[in-house]
């Protein structure tokens, strides 16, 4: 009875990990099955600035120079194109820019890398922490009805928030003002596309 105990433990052993892969996957397909519900693009707006952010994020590796010495951070919101972080001279901003042109979908490019040293692990962590930190506000943003929070997208570089997203201008008072007052931020930028 005992091995028969140990050989069933054993088995789920050698099985859970397999189906791991199997539920991340389900569980991943329907977390971008219920982002796509709440997001206020088209699905096929969705899914081309995803094939638009992979296509660039695809130039920008092949590029070893600005894959491993410089940092750049591409987010991509309804065809437009946000450009942060940080490279070392003012031609590499530029080939930057040029990589990532020319995707079918895309309406503009915001070029807001800046021509600087790259920033280490710390000041790169404080960043993402003050992303996380106006995510967080804006969860406790509930004077506006039907606010949803998620479809407003926040990046972080150089103590300067970005904000991408299709919002009202009752919204955008309301997020920018929230943005503004968290902890650590230094500026706030927005890429909105407005609804009304």
């Amino acid at each position: 009875m005992r091995y028969q105990s140990l050989l069933t433990w054993l088995s789920l052993l050698l099985v859970l990990p397999q189906l791991g892969g199997c539920l991340l996957a389900i569980a991943g397909g329907a977390a971008v099955g219920a982002s796509a519900a709440h997001d206020r693009r088209g699905a096929s707006t969705y899914v081309d600035d995803k094939r638009i952010y992979l296509g660039a994020y695809d130039s920008i590796n092949k590029d070893k120079e600005l894959a491993l010495k410089n940092d750049v951070i591409i987010v991509v919101y309804n065809g437009v194109i946000l450009l942060v972080g940080e490279v070392q001279t003012p031609e590499l901003k530029q080939r930057a820019e040029r990589l990532v042109g020319g995707f079918e979908g895309t309406r503009r490019i915001v070029n807001e890398i800046e021509v600087r040293e790259p920033e280490g692990f710390w000041s790169r962590r404080r960043d993402n922490t003050i992303t996380a930190q106006v995510k967080t506000a804006l969860l406790d943003l509930t004077s506006l009805p039907g606010f949803d929070p998620t479809r407003v997208n926040v990046t972080t570089a150089h103590r300067v928030v970005y904000l991408m997203g299709k919002v009202t201008h009752e919204e955008d008072g309301a997020v920018i003002d929230i943005a503004r007052n968290v902890s650590g931020v230094e500026r706030v930028v927005k890429v909105f596309e407005y609804m009304d």
